[in-house]
């Protein structure tokens, strides 16, 4: 079955771009809620990321056995379905070539989460005041941190920190990253495009996460924290918290 969750999702645009490439959609009585992070400049990107919350909607309101199984095969289906959409899209309109998008895909049901992960967006979970990023980002920065090649503190001002390594819509293979996790009353999930997380880093989002219990007025604020940083890029910020 799936589980109803109390969410809530805003986009912002920033300071320095001029058009908003990111999407977002949340459907609470499903329990899902998904995260879009175009590239492809233009109109290219946003086309890409309302592809991806588009396929979203559709294979997440299939109806079923709602098991983790089932749930993880359906997540799955989604980023399959948005990529493939994707790629026949730049095939009718050679001038988006290059287009994909970086997308969170989380879905709940009776006790747990399945978690669908490309690109550097991310996903965070806050249990008893603590932060943990659930996601790791698909780029090179994180590439070059694993290896030990350079410092946390180097990584966030690296020149190349926005070249990432998977995107949906960018090849004919979907290398997806699938989390899935027990959850527990009042834990709440933040899904973020890289606009948020560029900006400010993870102990200033726990700071805000701690200082707020609504969702909306928390979602306002980690969005005037990025602008207030600088907003060099679209800002999505979707929370949900489990009841």
């Amino acid at each position: 079955m799936n589980r109803e969750i109390l969410a809530f999702g805003k986009t912002d645009t920033g300071l320095i771009r001029k058009n908003n490439e990111d999407s977002f959609l949340i459907d609470a009585t499903m329990g899902f809620c998904a995260v879009a992070d175009g590239m492809g400049g233009a109109a290219a990107g946003e086309v890409a990321s309302s592809i991806f919350v588009h396929a979203s909607s559709q294979c997440l309101s299939e109806q079923g056995e709602r098991s983790p199984d089932h749930i993880s095969s359906l997540v799955q289906k989604t980023f399959r379905t948005a990529n493939q959409r994707i790629l026949e899209h730049v095939q009718a309109n050679p001038e988006h070539k290059g287009m994909g998008c970086t997308a969170e895909l989380i879905a709940f049901y009776e006790n747990g989460f399945v978690l669908g992960h490309m690109g550097d967006s991310r996903t965070y979970r806050m249990r008893n005041s603590g932060l943990k990023q659930l996601s790791k980002d698909h780029s090179l920065v994180q590439d070059q941190l694993d290896q030990g090649l350079i410092t946390s503190e180097q990584a966030h001002k690296h020149p190349h920190r926005n070249v990432i390594l998977r995107a949906v819509g960018i090849s004919e293979s979907v290398s997806l990253d699938i989390i899935r996790g027990k959850t527990y009353p009042g834990d709440v999930f933040l899904l973020c495009s890289d606009g948020l997380t560029d900006m400010i880093n993870d102990e200033s989002i726990l700071e805000v996460l701690r200082a707020h219990q609504n969702l909306p007025e928390c979602v306002d604020a980690l969005i005037d924290l990025a602008k207030q940083a600088g907003g060099k890029d679209n800002i999505t910020v979707v929370m949900a918290r489990i009841p």
